[in-house]
């Protein structure tokens, strides 16, 4: 039978509680090869949330976003309508897995934005971002919404 130092049984106690704490539901980690990242969120889950998203807002504070939430997951597009700061706008499946990622939408434009046929969560960030921590499809995402899916890196 292994002899555990008392030490090491404290660092491991520490570190198994550091895993529980470590999805809040105000943030999202982003994981990939490059980079791993915290992000704090704001969750849009109603219709009428979905909606507004982050329109008339003149900013969005860095690393920070907004989590738009589909259940089920279903075809999705977006637009800048009434947005006034650039966004890269992120598309995931029911894993946390990012599927197709666009860069540096354009404040106000209507034009629309496809993310598939099958979008469980969109996270819309700062524009520039998703390339600087090298976010792209593959990428993982840990939250809790992502528990009920197959996720890759759970909660």
């Amino acid at each position: 039978m292994p002899k555990f130092f008392p030490g090491l049984l404290a660092v491991l106690l520490l570190w198994s509680g550091m895993t529980w704490a470590a999805c809040e539901p105000d943030q999202i980690d982003i994981k990939n090869d490059s980079a791993q990242i915290r992000f704090n969120i704001e969750l849009a889950i109603s219709p009428q949330d979905r909606s507004r998203g982050l329109m008339f807002r003149e900013s969005l504070p860095n690393r920070s976003g907004m989590l738009f939430v589909f259940d089920p997951p279903q075809p999705v597009v977006f637009w800048m309508k009434n947005t006034l700061i650039p966004l890269d706008i992120i598309f995931l499946d029911r894993a946390g897995t990012v599927t197709h990622v666009h860069q540096g939408a354009i404040p106000g434009d209507l034009t629309p934005i496809e993310g598939g046929d099958s979008v469980f969560a969109v996270l819309e960030i700062n524009a520039g971002l998703a390339a600087r921590y090298s976010i792209k499809p593959g990428t993982v995402m840990r939250h809790e919404i992502f528990s009920q899916g197959p996720a890759i890196w759970s909660c």
